[in-house]
């Protein structure tokens, strides 16, 4: 039988993932703890979900193995999130992790020192051998697809990968843990970075980075309020903007539209869908795809984590990456990850470096 190491973490997903592969492979566990709590308010609780992986372990049977890749997150992921930061844009941690940590280290360490023949984790995701090269494909469950994490992985990653969840409903999956009275099924699913939280990323922001507080003004150049510094701040975000019912305005909604780093002002606009939101295309610097392509290419993008796919085409420049969309697209993010499709099949991506408006 093939040896599978599942990469667990406390949670209902990896947790089913181990009790399904169970049936057919020689499975064993692996917890990762990627941070190092340094108090007791820190969000990130690796001390009880590490207790209650032991505990589905013992439950359905498994061998549960513990190491530490706190160091190797730290260099290769957390100091990349400050650096963006720093530079005013909007990064996501969890792409990095899952091509530097998940699917590497972790990888690494199960083939090199465990002796597996592959590693599993409960993404929701499914994978394809597409024109020669291991491809992700996204997930059956459109709600949970999480593909667009997971773009980065490169065809002999996804090859030594099995993805058990991706050809089902989040529904059965709690339907089984249910059954089998794992004892996290009814855990809720983990929200926000790991290590900061939903709630708590302006004051985690504020313990690395020092941030300058400065003016909100409108696209016309009228000040209406006070910003806290510009990396509290998101292209698209209307929440905790602290401005409104402001005297000769409408009462609609503001939006942040731009960020002005050199004058350190943060520029609002009032509706969803003002003009000023929308973009037409963006910058690339660099593009990860899994198989090498001819350019320009059609294909579909997505930037952002659930958003509706738009068909795009990609022309290659000097040191730069074009993407033009057919349609203009809503809150388009420096720093956030551009991913492409064919279909079902994720390409690759690479990370926005610059909005074209007009």
């Amino acid at each position: 039988m093939k040896k599978i190491i599942v990469g667990m973490s406390g949670g209902v997903d990896s947790s089913v993932t181990a009790w399904i592969l169970k049936k057919k492979y020689r499975v064993e566990g692996l917890f990762m703890k990627n941070w190092e709590e340094d108090d007791k308010k820190n969000f990130c609780n690796s001390k009880k979900d590490l207790e209650d992986t032991e505990l589905v372990c013992k439950h359905i049977g498994i061998i549960l193995h513990k190491i530490n890749f706190s160091y190797e997150y730290w260099n290769e992921v957390f100091k990349i999130f400050i650096q963006e930061h720093k530079k005013s844009r909007t990064p996501n941690p969890d792409i990095l992790c899952n091509q530097k940590i998940k699917f590497k280290y972790f990888l690494e360490y199960a083939i090199q020192k465990l002796g597996a023949d592959y590693i599993a984790t409960g993404h929701y995701v499914r994978k394809k051998y597409y024109k020669k090269k291991f491809h992700i494909l996204k997930g059956v469950d459109k709600n949970k697809d999480q593909s667009y994490f997971l773009h980065k992985l490169n065809s002999y990653q996804i090859k030594k990968s099995i993805f058990p969840l991706g050809s089902m409903l989040k529904t059965q999956v709690r339907k089984i843990a249910y059954l089998a009275k794992i004892p996290v099924a009814k855990k809720k699913d983990s929200v926000g970075i790991c290590f900061i939280g939903p709630k708590k990323i302006k004051n985690f922001l504020n313990r690395y980075i020092h941030s300058k507080p400065g003016k909100i003004i409108t696209t016309n150049g009228k000040c209406v309020g006070n910003h806290h510094g510009l990396i509290h701040y998101t292209i698209g975000q209307r929440t905790g903007l602290g401005i409104g019912g402001i005297k000769n305005f409408s009462n609609n909604p503001w939006y942040v539209v731009k960020k002005n780093i050199s004058k350190n002002l943060i520029i609002v606009s009032q509706g969803y869908k003002n003009s000023f939101l929308l973009s037409k295309g963006i910058i690339i610097k660099k593009i990860f795809f899994v198989k090498k392509k001819c350019f320009p290419l059609i294909c579909k993008i997505q930037t952002r984590y659930r958003q509706k796919e738009t068909i795009c085409i990609i022309y290659k420049k000097i040191k730069k990456f074009k993407v033009i969309f057919a349609k203009p697209i809503l809150s388009v993010t420096p720093g956030q990850s551009a991913v492409f499709y064919i279909g079902d099949i994720c390409l690759g991506g690479g990370i926005i470096y610059k909005i074209i408006y007009n």
